[in-house]
């Protein structure tokens, strides 16, 4: 089970998603978008390549693979008060365990669970509040089954082009980015430093179509829009709907559309990144 919250998170779709890549999955695992990592939980492969271009993000997953009965021990010390989380936000601890606990505990304890960067790349979410407060990371165990998880799973801080270059025959590859479209102007929270832009979304079709030239199974999610369709042009397209909980204005809650870009290995030829299964 995941054990951050993070903004457009897939544990929601994690059915019809572990569904695809079990179908293909024949050796190693790639999420270069890690995030929550609901997919890599659920999914639990015997091999997996996980990233994040989020610094902060990857160093934590590696202290709770690597140290997290000392993370659970100094979480445990924090108080859940405003003047903490406060001093903690503005905090900028530089040891890795320092890090770690400062992430999960304002991760925890946020307004909503929302991760954003301002433009300086600091964190900037309200204190939550209320039932927000670390203790399910071990009432819960989270934090100790994760770690499970991810005892022999290698770890990266890396852009996801690169990351995905080692993708080859029997892989599957797991792509959830934040979602931009080709108007540059589509209201999604930004979750880094810069929004994943559409060049950004360009290099990850070319990426993918790469990857599947090699022989893996890559799975996109992606927002409903046509740009999306156009630049998976020959993809099978599966179309998830949710609940977007995430504003704190009520009426803006709706009922959205995401899609799911399925290629697979074959012959890529102009015009189309694979033949369309029927």
């Amino acid at each position: 089970m995941p054990f951050l919250k993070w903004p457009g998170g897939k544990r929601w779709a994690r059915g019809p998603i572990v569904e695809i890549l079990s179908r293909s999955l024949q050796s190693t695992y790639f999420e270069p978008f890690l995030g929550g990592g609901s997919i890599f939980f659920a999914l639990q492969p015997r091999l997996a390549v996980l990233s994040d271009i989020n610094a902060d993000l990857i160093n934590t997953y590696c202290l709770v693979r690597d140290r997290p009965a000392e993370v659970i021990r100094r979480l445990k010390r924090l108080p859940v008060e405003k003047p903490i989380y406060d001093r903690l936000r503005a905090s900028d601890p530089q040891g890795p365990i320092e890090r770690a606990v400062r992430f999960l505990y304002l991760n925890r304890t946020a307004f909503g669970g929302i991760y954003r960067l301002n433009s300086a790349g600091r964190f900037n979410v309200p204190y939550g509040g209320g039932e927000r407060t670390p203790e399910i990371l071990w009432r819960k165990d989270l934090l100790a089954s994760a770690s499970r998880a991810l005892a022999d799973a290698d770890i990266r801080h890396a852009d996801f082009e690169l990351v995905m270059e080692s993708a080859r025959r029997g892989d599957a590859v797991y792509c959830d980015p934040t979602y931009t479209v080709a108007h540059e102007n589509n209201g999604f929270v930004r979750y880094n430093q810069r929004n994943f832009s559409w060049q950004d979304q360009e290099r990850l079709a070319c990426a993918a179509r790469r990857a599947a030239e090699r022989g893996a199974s890559v799975v996109i999610s992606n927002a409903n829009h046509a740009s999306i369709r156009r630049l998976y042009q020959g993809a099978k397209f599966q179309v998830l709907e949710r609940y977007s909980s995430v504003s704190t204005d009520v009426s803006k809650r709706r009922q959205i559309r995401e899609s799911l870009a399925v290629i697979g290995p074959g012959i890529v030829r102009a015009g189309a990144l694979i033949p369309r299964a029927n």
